[in-house]
């Protein structure tokens, strides 16, 4: 027997969501036993974005039944049943939620639809509800409303279940544990972390530190472990005892918080603590003219300047077309175009003639040089100044001579500036090839409030 539903949602942080809307339909298999279908009042205000989607309103919601009114008859529907859903997981794991807020443990066997989709139909475009179920001429009326989405999941896995015809895919869908539930102990400790930018360290018995990791949303990343299926995953969430965090405030912080931790801690869980994050490299060295050419590279130990790196050798490659544009550089002189006189960009008047030797060198290597000033940390004595954990602290990176020394956070810009307070401020961390690359990547694509030179 399943329970086949569909939950509307006000949007919100993760684990904060509130529902609005539920429709369950109880399904033997060939046709539905049992429906309920409400409206529920979440007791908060519904997202702009999530009002626009569903058409369900604040006010709409006012008169609506309250979640521990509906309780009972979703427990009573869902008993004995598979839950299933498209995207089962975001559906259980709200149900779980809001059921925890009442003291009562929620726990049903699910199958996603999602996944049995990409099982059986391989060749998909798309594996949303609606986009899937009009492939497939799958009538569907109120999209992303509960009850119309919940009707085209059951006719979506009616075909699943007539696809499935040696019926093994179903059975290995529907695992012995169920997917996405969390013990109570786990629960408990999702519940405690933040829906914040920061590093998490999960710990055994022992207090070790089995794992840690960065995320934009610890809370959700953490949940993820613990609802994660595979060999290695029930290892973790059998081992895992407590979850610490520390806040960062942004991700550049968080990375190189992780990149320092796993090499000191060495987690047993994380295997990848050794290895060098990049493998290909953007070079600068005189041609046979004297003009500076920036060639990207597999890594090596050229004595040439390395100005930039990559993860492939694509990255490096798009990098050099995004500063060609930027800053009027020639492709020939930089290895993207292999004509014998000139480059085509010299025809549509985009380059200067570097490549026929028309430009002259000095004026062509101060825009290359000005390309290395901005995106190397070579010889740099810089302070990258970004949002803190707390409104009004700021995050600081430390970069003497080309070299990332460590990280603090303020809250006076006088902290900042004054060189040697700076440095009783941040935390000491070891500098090499890997920080630059973690910083000079992060900002080749994002923005930070700030980076101040400093007088070294």
């Amino acid at each position: 027997m399943y329970a086949v539903l569909d939950i509307e949602t006000t949007g919100g942080k993760f684990n904060e969501e509130g529902i609005t809307e539920i429709a369950i339909h109880k399904f033997d298999g060939h046709e539905v036993v049992d429906s309920f279908i409400s409206l529920v009042n979440p007791e908060k205000d519904i997202q702009p974005f999530v009002v626009n989607l569903t058409g369900i309103t604040n006010k709409m919601l006012v008169t609506a039944p309250k979640f521990y009114e509906v309780a009972k008859r979703i427990i009573e529907i869902t008993e004995d049943t598979v839950l299933i859903a498209h995207n089962a997981q975001f559906d259980y794991r709200i149900l779980r939620t809001e059921f925890r807020r009442l003291g009562y443990n929620f726990e049903r066997k699910t199958l996603c639809t999602v996944e049995l989709s990409q099982k059986l139909l391989p060749e998909a475009e798309s594996y949303s509800l609606g986009k899937l179920v009009r492939s497939l001429g799958i009538p569907v009326s109120d999209r992303h409303r509960a009850n119309g989405d919940a009707l085209a999941t059951i006719k979506l896995f009616k075909l699943l279940l007539s696809k499935d015809v040696d019926k093994t895919i179903i059975k290995t869908v529907i695992k012995a544990e169920t997917l996405g539930e969390l013990s109570p102990r786990q629960l408990d400790i999702v519940e405690t972390l933040p829906s914040e930018t920061g590093v998490f360290y999960m710990h055994n018995k022992d207090a070790e530190i089995i794992l840690l990791g960065k995320s934009s949303n610890i809370k959700k990343r953490v949940n993820q472990y613990f609802t994660n299926n595979g060999n290695r995953a029930r290892k973790i969430q059998k081992e895992t005892r407590s979850v610490t965090f520390e806040k960062t405030g942004n991700d550049l912080i968080a990375l190189l918080k992780e990149n320092e931790e796993l090499v000191r801690n060495k987690p047993k869980y994380n295997g990848y603590y050794k290895r060098k994050l990049f493998s290909f490299g953007v070079y600068a060295s005189p041609n046979e003219f004297g003009y500076l050419q920036l060639r990207a590279e597999k890594l090596n130990n050229s004595i040439h300047q390395r100005v930039a790196t990559f993860n492939s050798l694509v990255a490096a490659e798009n990098f050099l077309h995004a500063i060609r544009d930027q800053f009027e550089l020639c492709n020939k002189i930089n290895g993207l175009s292999h004509a014998k006189t000139n480059c085509s960009k010299y025809d549509d008047s985009e380059c200067q003639g570097a490549c026929i030797q028309k430009e002259d060198v000095n004026t062509y290597n101060q825009r290359v040089q000005q390309v290395i000033d901005k995106y190397s940390l070579v010889d740099k004595n810089i302070a990258i100044v970004d949002k803190g954990r707390l409104l009004g602290e700021k995050s600081v990176i430390l970069i003497k001579n080309g070299i990332f020394m460590g990280l603090g956070f303020c809250d006076l810009n006088y902290q900042i500036n004054n060189l040697d307070i700076l440095e009783t401020i941040i935390t000491p961390m070891n500098g090499n090839a890997n920080t630059n690359h973690i910083i000079e990547s992060y900002l080749r694509k994002r923005k930070v409030q700030k980076i101040l030179e400093l007088n070294a």
